[in-house]
Formats: C-alpha cells, sequence, structure tokens
C-alpha cells in the first residue's frame, strides 16, 4: 500500500478540507501504528503536535521508545511532548489493573496538552485489527449492541482514522515510505486479554474461516448503523430524559429496555432500569436508583433523573426576633393578642412559646435520615420519613422541604407538620407566631 492509497483510506475527501484547519494532538507511543499515523497526517498536510507517555513498566525498553519519538519528531519537525507516569502509584490510589491505570492517565493527559496547546482532535492509531480485537472482548465480557459496535471513528474529541485499515497495511505503508519504528516485546505476550485475542484466537479463526476478519469488520458496521438507528427511535419515544412519563414507558413492551436505551449514557444499567420500571408497575414510589452522578427517583407519576446533591448537611442560623427572608420567606410575629388554636392550621402559620427564644442554636435544613418529629396528639416521636410516606410525598418534593430545628428538636415541618415542643397554652400573650410563604425558594 503506497502513501497515496493509505492516505485515502484514512481520511475521505470529505474530512480533508476541515481536518486540515484543526489542530491535531497525535497519540505517538513509536510503534508502528502511531508512527504510520503520524506520518500519514503530516503527509495530508495537518498541523500535529505529538504526544509520548512513557509509563515505565519495560525498564529499558521504555527508555529506547521515548529517544526514538523524540529523534523522529526532530527528524520531521513535529513538536512533541513527553510525559512521565506512575502507574504504580496510580492503581495504589484508585486500584484497577495496569491497562486501566495506563489509559485513565494517558486520556487525562491528553486533554491537558489539548486546553494547553489548543488542539482541537486528538488522533489514536487503533486500526481494523484492534477493532475485530474489541469485538470478541465485548463479546466475552458480555455487551449489548454498543459494544459489539466497537470503537468510532469519531468519539467526541478523539478521533481514530485507521479503522479501515489493517496491521499489514501499515506495515506496507511504512515500507513503502522507508520509515523504521520500534517494537513493544509484550505484544507477543499473552499476560494481557487483549493480547491473547490477537495471538491465540483471531489466527485460529482466521485459518478455519479465510475470511473472517472482513466479515467481523462488515458485522460492526451493520451494528453502529443498527446502535444508531435505536438510539435515534429511542429518542423519538422518550424525548426527556430526565422526566419520563410512567403511563407511556409501560405502553411499550420491553419497557426496561427502552428505558435502559434512554439514559444508560447517565450511568444506569440493566437490572436497574428492570427494577425502576417493576417498582412503577407496582405502584412502589418512592424507589431510588443511584449511578454515577445521577438519581433515578420512581415518583407516581414520572420517573425523574437529576444530578444528586447532597445538601442534606446545609444548616441556615435563623434569627426568630424578625422575619425570614432566605432560603424561604417566613413572617415571624410576636403578638400579645390572647392565643386560641384557631389562630394556626399546623401546617402554614404555626404557633410557639416564646421560650423558644432562648435557644441557643436555631436553623433551618433539610430532611436527615434518622430524623424524628413529636407530633402533638402523639405519645412518644415518629420518623419525619414515615410522616413523608402518610402524606405521599414524591422524593423531590421530600428533597425541597425544609425543617425548623431548635436545639437538636425538630418544631416544624413547613408547609406539613408543627411539633409538640413549646406549646402555647390557651390565652396566652407570650408566644411567637410563624407564618410560611411558599412563594421561598430551595436553598443553593
Amino acid at each position: 500500500m503506497n502513501q497515496e492509497e493509505f492516505l485515502n483510506r484514512i481520511i475521505t475527501a470529505e474530512e480533508l478540507p476541515i481536518i486540515k484547519r484543526e489542530r491535531i494532538l497525535v497519540a505517538l507511543s513509536g510503534g508502528a501504528d502511531s508512527v504510520a499515523l503520524l506520518r500519514g497526517l503530516m503527509a495530508a498536510g495537518c498541523d500535529c503536535h505529538a504526544a509520548h507517555c512513557n509509563f515505565h513498566l519495560r525498564g529499558e525498553e521504555s527508555m529506547r521508545d521515548e529517544r526514538f519519538v523524540r529523534d523522529l519528531c526532530q527528524r520531521l519537525d513535529v513538536p512533541l511532548s513527553v510525559k512521565d507516569f506512575d502507574v504504580a502509584a496510580w492503581q495504589q490510589e484508585h486500584g484497577g489493573s495496569v491497562e486501566m491505570a495506563c489509559r485513565e492517565l494517558r486520556y487525562a493527559w491528553f486533554e491537558q496538552e489539548m486546553e494547553r496547546l489548543g488542539c482541537t482532535l486528538i488522533a489514536v492509531a487503533h486500526h481494523a485489527d484492534d477493532q475485530a480485537e474489541t469485538f470478541f472482548l465485548n463479546l466475552l465480557r458480555g455487551t449489548g449492541l454498543k459494544g459489539l459496535a466497537g470503537m468510532q471513528r469519531n468519539n467526541g474529541r478523539i478521533w481514530r482514522p485507521l479503522l479501515n485499515v489493517t496491521r499489514a497495511q501499515v506495515l506496507e505503508y511504512l515500507d513503502s515510505i522507508g520509515q523504521d519504528y520500534v517494537t513493544d516485546s509484550t505484544n507477543a505476550e499473552n499476560d494481557y486479554r487483549r493480547n491473547r485475542v490477537r495471538n491465540l484466537v483471531l489466527p485460529v479463526i482466521g485459518q478455519q474461516f479465510p475470511h473472517a476478519h472482513q466479515r467481523i469488520l462488515d458485522t460492526m458496521s451493520n451494528l453502529r448503523d443498527d446502535h444508531d438507528l435505536l438510539t435515534s427511535l429511542v429518542k423519538q419515544v422518550l424525548p426527556d430524559e430526565r422526566h419520563i412519563d410512567n403511563a407511556l414507558l409501560c405502553s411499550y413492551p420491553n419497557a426496561s429496555t427502552l428505558l435502559y436505551h434512554r439514559i444508560r449514557h447517565l450511568g444506569f444499567n440493566r437490572d436497574q432500569c428492570e427494577q425502576a420500571v417493576l417498582a412503577v408497575q407496582q405502584g412502589h414510589s418512592g424507589r431510588q436508583f443511584m449511578a454515577n452522578r445521577y438519581a433515578m427517583h420512581v415518583n407516581r407519576q414520572s420517573l425523574d433523573i437529576e444530578p444528586m446533591q447532597d445538601d442534606s448537611t446545609i444548616t441556615i442560623p435563623i434569627d426568630l426576633h424578625s422575619d425570614i427572608q432566605s432560603p424561604v420567606h417566613v413572617n415571624v410575629s410576636h403578638n400579645n393578642a390572647p392565643f386560641t388554636p384557631m389562630m394556626c392550621d399546623g401546617k402554614f402559620k404555626v404557633a410557639f412559646n416564646a421560650n423558644l427564644l432562648d435557644c441557643q442554636h436555631i436553623v433551618l435544613r433539610h430532611w436527615q435520615k434518622g430524623d424524628r418529629i413529636k407530633p402533638f396528639g402523639m405519645n412518644g416521636s415518629k420518623l419525619v420519613s414515615d410522616l413523608f410516606v402518610d402524606l405521599k410525598l414524591d422524593h423531590c418534593d421530600k428533597r425541597d422541604i425544609w425543617l425548623l430545628e431548635a436545639d437538636g428538636d425538630i418544631l416544624w415541618i413547613l408547609g406539613h407538620r408543627a411539633s409538640a415542643y413549646y406549646p402555647v397554652a390557651p390565652d396566652s400573650q407570650d408566644y411567637i407566631m410563624l407564618v410560611f410563604q411558599k412563594t421561598g425558594k430551595k436553598f443553593a
């Protein structure tokens, strides 16, 4: 494969005028694939900046690779960034395999370099053989359409121009231009799963089925088309991923699969989607499912998904000598008129004995697990969470509710229930009246 043929395979005619306007960060290991990538992009007239990661996993061989890359970039007049990594330290802090550690470290640094250098794309050297290996790795892990479809040519700012060429074609191209490269000795070892698929599985399949490699790639292409179509149709059926109508969702067969394909990019898995749909069908509102940075709440009419916020620990000191302006609006009055129970509704308008003003720590805060309240007319206390169930409050409602607390005792669930603490005797003239205005906004 000569240079013209190679360039036609890695950059389409439609891409070329666009790509030539970009500044590209090229991941350069020194191996055949990345060297061919750099040489091909330069031959196409692209503005390239190379980036080399030294993980120091192969002793002198790692240093040999770095020296080769530095020499190559100097000869080609390509600017180069080099970064040393401590893989063991990363693993000690985060866990995971060596492969995972290298990937996380590599792409995190690439992103930093892109910002520093003003690059708009990261070009990486995955080729068609890597794609076939990915198919079997994902198949054996257990996956769906997206996993079997393999790597995307364009995935955000990551660009994989070599997906249309095989390893053999890469070597042919390098030979045609007289370009050398270095070889990673660990590629011949079978310590890693990908190496076992590459060195043991695919050669046997190729011997038994001569056209297997191309058939696998054709199948992956079909699966990508199917996945793209499915994604488009799912978005039409469920247009709002954060607010999914329960009746609409359950009107479709395989509702949990539909839900999964709509919200999987937020981190929810199939089992969570199955459990959420089951909760909807059984009328179990109040269930909650967590994924990455999102929480899915099963409410009576809908599934609501929102970013997780830990605002349960927010406490706002309150001075009851004057009106409360934030986080909610509460009118505070010190009355002299004789008190009668008819003055209060116990929800939005409540009264407390003026001894409340002697408390050292009066705050407004959100509900926390284990909170208890002592309601009027009840012996003992009751879990606030049980009271929320009695009131049939959805999670979103519970999250926005404020509690008035004095020296550790919950006095009032604003808008819902007052406690029996600091009671006001009939005809008393020594009390404070609190009136909750619903126009107040949730503190953020």
